[in-house]
């Protein structure tokens, strides 16, 4: 079967379709809804399944390629990621009111210091990882010591989105191995999670509301009932649909972030090549969604400077943002190398267990001491995106914290502006694997734990101070 206009069709057709049969084997399986596993996650796990890594490899080829799917459709899938990325980095700010710094850090300074804390300790366990064993014992590229921090805090969406960077730099298995690891980190999250929760009601930690056990069925399926439906689930119309429908504007502006970001991207690139190529080469291979975020930014300070209509609405960026991710994270688990897992099987091992580890030992353990109130809360949000996406964050804060009376969620929203710009999908992430294979790991672990310890430091001193003199 040929790449054609039609079959690029009907591949996005048949991941909606799985998409669909993943939702529906969430609303009847109790498992999946007990542990609010997403449902792009049981349609990219399905895809994998009955395509041809798993079905494939048992001899069942309906396609040349093996499984139930053709292989150019695979190959379709497979690039997706690397595009859907820039979508959902072109709308994290986009419809935003986008606040001083000084009130976001007035309300969220310990989130964001505990969220730096973690993602550059990522950088600093996983590069010491890659030195002390990942390297020397397996053989692995020194690079490996980034995938930490790419998976676990940048998520399915920054994993599979630097696929190009991965191939650029010659680590072509890194792309798997971050996507599966992304994977792992969603899976503990959950259960962590919830048996976090629990603890912590238990122990007196937090005042809790609203135990897992109590969540209604409802909210477990993720079925809104019909008396409770609003009538424009998907946000406000700002235009009239005979001249233009509101979803084309918002598709639109979208677009010009990204497009915005690709100019900056060609721009520092072009000074790259003009100054420092033969010394260094890091921008060259730096992917397009961080520069799309800037490019979002650059579009709503316009929008908000300079036109005087509002047509531009959060809620429906956000549901243009979470189809995007259902679809990236969706096709990213269905073409997935099991192959290239198994052949290095020990090393992912050995990082999944290592992030699990320096993530709960700074929840347990330097949290406390960070966040000046409510501790609990504030970091397990932090927590959820550090293992897995921002929704596994929001999702365990509301679970903590079901009536919002702690600054919890609006610190948590306020830190993402702080936060996603440099690590966790930012320049720093995207930047890191290239910057670790040009100036090499020894420099870049030592750069990342002063960067680390300048965090741990801001938050002993100057937040766990604060927590003192207000006890």
């Amino acid at each position: 079967m040929e790449l054609t206009p039609e079959v690029a069709g009907f591949s996005l057709i048949i991941l909606g379709i799985l998409l669909l049969i993943g939702k529906w084997i969430r609303v009847f399986t109790p498992l999946f809804q007990n542990f609010f596993i997403p449902s792009s996650m049981i349609a990219g796990l399905l895809g994998l399944l009955i395509g041809p890594e798993v079905l494939g490899r048992l001899g069942i080829n309906l396609f040349d390629s093996g499984g139930l799917f053709p292989e150019v459709m695979v190959e379709i899938w497979s690039t997706l990621p690397g595009l859907l990325i820039n979508v959902i980095f072109a709308s994290l700010f986009l419809g935003m009111t986008l606040p001083s710094v000084k009130k976001m850090w007035e309300i969220s300074g310990p989130q964001i210091t505990f969220a730096h804390f973690i993602s550059w300790g990522m950088y600093v366990v996983g590069i010491t990882l890659a030195l002390l064993v990942l390297t020397p014992f397996f053989g692995m590229n020194p690079a490996a010591g980034a995938l930490l921090e790419i998976s676990f805090v940048g998520g399915h969406g920054t994993a599979a989105g630097l696929a190009g960077t991965f191939e650029g730099v010659g680590f072509e298995e890194g792309r798997h191995l971050a996507v599966g690891l992304a994977t792992i980190g969603v899976l503990s999250v959950v259960f962590l999670g919830m048996g976090l929760i629990n603890w912590g009601a238990r122990k007196g930690k937090t005042a809790i509301l609203e135990n897992p056990g109590e969540i209604s069925e409802e909210k477990k399926r993720g079925i809104i009932a019909e008396e409770n439906q609003e009538d424009e689930p998907a946000g406000r119309k700002t235009t009239r649909s005979e001249f233009i429908e509101t979803l084309t504007v918002h598709l639109g502006y979208i677009g010009v972030a990204i497009a915005v970001g690709y100019v900056l991207l060609e721009g520092i690139i072009l000074i790259e090549e003009a100054l420092w190529i033969d010394q260094i080469e890091i921008f060259t291979h730096l992917p397009l969604f961080p520069l799309a975020m800037i490019g979002a930014v650059i579009v709503q300070l316009f929008l908000s400077k300079f036109v005087k209509y509002n047509v531009v609405d959060r809620g429906v960026v956000n549901r243009i943002q979470g189809l995007a991710l259902d679809l990236l994270i969706a096709s990213a688990i269905a073409t997935l190398s099991l192959a290239v897992i198994g052949e290095h099987f020990i090393p992912f091992l050995l990082m999944a267990v290592t992030a699990v580890a320096w993530n709960l030992f700074a929840f347990l353990y330097i949290a406390p001491k960070i966040m000046t109130d409510h501790w609990f809360e504030r970091a397990i949000g932090d927590l959820g995106q550090a293992m897995g996406m921002s929704a596994a964050g929001l999702l365990l804060i509301k679970l903590a914290d079901p009536n919002t009376k702690s600054p919890a969620k609006e610190g948590f929203s306020y830190k993402q502006l702080l936060l996603d710009i440099f690590v966790g999908g930012g320049f720093v992430t995207a930047a890191s694997v290239p910057l670790i294979i040009a100036v090499g790991a020894v420099p870049s672990l030592i750069v990342a734990a002063i960067i680390m310890t300048g965090w741990l430091l801001l938050g002993l001193l100057y937040f766990g101070k604060k927590k003192k003199d207000e006890a």
